[in-house]
Parts: C-alpha cells; sequence; structure tokens
C-alpha cells in the first residue's frame, strides 16, 4: 500500500479555543488580541467576513468593531496550550505517525487502502475532533508535504468541500495548483515569491514546472526540495521526535514603561521563573544565560538595547539558581531615565538533564541534587494543579503594574478548578 501524508490545520484555532469555553460567542464575530492587547491575532469567520485584517493594531479598530458587536478577548495561552494538547493526543489515535508542527497543525502519515480515497477517512476525523473537542479542523490529504498543504488551504478556502481535500481524489490538479499564487505555497518567502514573480512563475503548478537548474541556482537544494515535492516525491519525512532545543527564551513587552531597577528585576525574575519551568518539562539543563531588555523601537531617536550574560560553574535547571546568577545582571541592563518597553532571558548551552558534569569548585552532593529536584518537581505540581503563580518566588513581586495587559481575558475553563463552569439542574 503507498503511504499518504495528511496535514490536519485547525481553522481559526485561537478563536475557535475561545468558542469551546463560552458557547455563547459561536456564530458572533470574534477577534482574538495579542500581548497587552495590541494587535489582532486571530478572526472567526464572521470576522474574516467583515474585512477585518490580521494583524491590525486594536486601537485603529476598536470604534469599528464595536459598530459591529465584535467580541474581542484578550489571548489566553494557557487555554490555547491545553486545547492543542488534546487536539495532538487526539490525532495519534487517527494516524500511523505524527508530527506536531505548531500549535495548531500537524502532519501525519497513514497507507491509502485498495479504494484509494481517503475522503471518508477525513470526514470522520473531522466529526470526531468537533464532537470531542468543538474545534473546527482542516484535513489535507496527498503524496507529500508540500502538496498535503495545498490540500489543506483548498479544503479551507472552498466551503463546498467540507473542510476535507484528498488531492488524489481531484480531476483535475493542474488546474488545482494554477489557484494557489506563489506566495501561498509553503516555504516559499517574500523574497523568493518576488523573484519568482520576476520570471513569470507566479502559481504553485508554474514552479512545479520550472527549470529546475534555475531555482537551484537561486535557494540551492532547498528549492528544489520543494519542486520536487511539488512533483508529488516525498523529500520532506515527518518528524515525529523533536530534536532538543538549543535555547530557550521568555520574553514579554510590559503594559506600561519600567523606569526603575526593582521593576526591572521583578520582570527578569518573572520571566525566569517561566524559563526554569520550561527547561524542566524539557528535561534539559542550562550552562547560560542572557538578560536583555531594550525601549520602544517607535522611539528611534533615543533607543537603546542591552544585554548581558553570565555562565554558570554547574549547569541547572533550578530556579533558585538561575534567579541567584541572572538577576545580578539587572543594574547591567538598566539606565536611568531610559523608559524600558520589553525584557527577557535566553538560557543557552543547553543539555540533557539526566548528564551533569559535576564542577570541582562547586562540591554537590548527589543527595543535596536529589533534594533539590524534588522540590522543583513539587512545585511544578502544584502550579499545574492549581494553577500557574499558586506557588510563586518573591522575587517576582505580588501584582506588578508592568504585567502584561489582558483586560479581556477569557476563563481558563479546561486548566483551574476555580474557573469550570457549574451547571445548575432543576
Amino acid at each position: 500500500m503507498v503511504l499518504a501524508t495528511v496535514l490536519i490545520d485547525g481553522n481559526n484555532f485561537y478563536a475557535s479555543c475561545e468558542a469551546v469555553v463560552d458557547p455563547a460567542v459561536i456564530g458572533r464575530p470574534l477577534v482574538v488580541l495579542s500581548n497587552n492587547d495590541g494587535c489582532i491575532v486571530s478572526r472567526s469567520a464572521e470576522a474574516r467576513a467583515l474585512g477585518i485584517a490580521m494583524g491590525t493594531p486594536y486601537f485603529k479598530v476598536r470604534a469599528q468593531l464595536e459598530r459591529h458587536g465584535v467580541v474581542v478577548r484578550s489571548s489566553n495561552y494557557a487555554l490555547y496550550a491545553d486545547m492543542s494538547q488534546r487536539l495532538m493526543s487526539t490525532l495519534e489515535r487517527w494516524v500511523e505517525d505524527l508530527e506536531i508542527y505548531s500549535i495548531d497543525e500537524a502532519f501525519g502519515l497513514l497507507h491509502r487502502p485498495a479504494g484509494g480515497d481517503l475522503g471518508d477517512w477525513g470526514r470522520a476525523l473531522r466529526r470526531q475532533v468537533l464532537c470531542h473537542l468543538g474545534l473546527p479542523v482542516a484535513v489535507g490529504i496527498a503524496g507529500t508535504k508540500v502538496l498535503a498543504k495545498i490540500a489543506n488551504r483548498a479544503a479551507k478556502v472552498d466551503p463546498a468541500r467540507g473542510g476535507v481535500l484528498d488531492l488524489a481524489a481531484v480531476a483535475d490538479v493542474e488546474a488545482l495548483l494554477e489557484t494557489i499564487a506563489i506566495e501561498d505555497v509553503w516555504g516559499i518567502g517574500r523574497r523568493l515569491a518576488r523573484w519568482c514573480r520576476l520570471r513569470g512563475v507566479a502559481h504553485a503548478r508554474a514552479l512545479r514546472d520550472m527549470p529546475a537548474g534555475e531555482l537551484r541556482r537561486q535557494c540551492g537544494v532547498v528549492g528544489l526540495r520543494l519542486q520536487q515535492e511539488l512533483q508529488g516525491h516525498a523529500c520532506l519525512p515527518l518528524i515525529s521526535v523533536a530534536p532538543a532545543k538549543q535555547e530557550t527564551c521568555v520574553s514579554r513587552s510590559f503594559s506600561e514603561p519600567v523606569q526603575s531597577l526593582a521593576q526591572l528585576r521583578e520582570a527578569l525574575a518573572t520571566y525566569l521563573v517561566r524559563a526554569a519551568e520550561k527547561l524542566r518539562q524539557q528535561r534539559q539543563r542550562a550552562g547560560a544565560i542572557t538578560v536583555f531588555a531594550r525601549t520602544s523601537p517607535f522611539a528611534p531617536a533615543s533607543f537603546y538595547s542591552a544585554s548581558a550574560t553570565v555562565t554558570l560553574p554547574l549547569a541547572s535547571n533550578d530556579t533558585a539558581v538561575l534567579l541567584a546568577a541572572a538577576l545580578p545582571l539587572a543594574e547591567r541592563l538598566f539606565r536611568p531615565h531610559r523608559a524600558l518597553a520589553k525584557a527577557g532571558v535566553l538560557l543557552q548551552q543547553l543539555q540533557p538533564d539526566d548528564l551533569l558534569q559535576h564542577h570541582l569548585l562547586v562540591p554537590t552532593t548527589p543527595e543535596q541534587q536529589r533534594r533539590r529536584e524534588r522540590l522543583m518537581a513539587v512545585i511544578d505540581g502544584l502550579n499545574r494543579r492549581y494553577g500557574r503563580g499558586a506557588v510563586q518566588w518573591a522575587a517576582c513581586g505580588l501584582q506588578p503594574a508592568w504585567a502584561m495587559r489582558r483586560s479581556r481575558l477569557s476563563r481558563a475553563a479546561t486548566t483551574c478548578l476555580a474557573q469550570i463552569p457549574r451547571v445548575l439542574a432543576r
């Protein structure tokens, strides 16, 4: 039997997650805002129909949204991450191999049956995801990743397809490829799209059929692989086990400018605590920490940016160790009369947590190491069970004024016991 590549993609994922926890918004136009309620990052189908553009600053369209009765939500990352995990767990049972590509996208492999058409399989998958999770998804099926992306896109934009398209069942694939603009082909960036347009290559079919030598001279083997994928030759294998991360970064823009050293230390501590949690989830330790801060890029005349790095004598994922090493660097970043707009931490020189190279000048017994690891595990467990911040580090401060603005935040109904909806039956 022949292997088929499947791409399952959540439709308007953030907006759809909001509808799961608040059915009152179903059928109404809804947008989700970015950090600090800045820009529109997700739109429901109804909001798209109103012509609301992705990435538009909220303040510019606020009056328009109010006039049309658009529901506005702040980004609820805890909700989206949990719904993503549930979605991927469901998909794992439907395919033979799964690659999680992003928070709402996954590639899968399965054998094509003797009949050939996987459309019924895709529709059954779509119904189950909608029934179990309340999330609408689109399913694209083809012989390669790039073609599966194209099939997925075609399934989304054409309502007649019902959210599912098996490219093998399309009578005129050539005509379909001609409807896919070169800018919409997976792997084609802005510069390469412009290069293609200048040579008359305006859609996916033209890219597939252009001379391979010309494409290789422009973008090397990467371009050739893309072309061969369009021709039906699988060159991009599924990556079912994600490679170990080389760096872990946590950064945020402030809701209001930070102008004191104490506030900067609180912000860096908050981001470092979150980065340490990620590090333990990844089962890694960090050997170096970089902290950075900058002012707003929209004030170029007074723009300021700085960073500082410290190397740890002993790699660690212990929050207390990381805080002790990184917080003194805040003094090297801070400048009086500089209104900082963003800061962050970058954990570097990552290594597996089951391999620890000890240091002669930093004596640590195995028992001390185990006790610290158990303590971190208990803190992480309490925060998972009762919500992030249930156990907090004093260095992070209490209700800081610079914290991310999320004035329209929905409840975390899938991850926080206190926010689970209550139903009264009579």
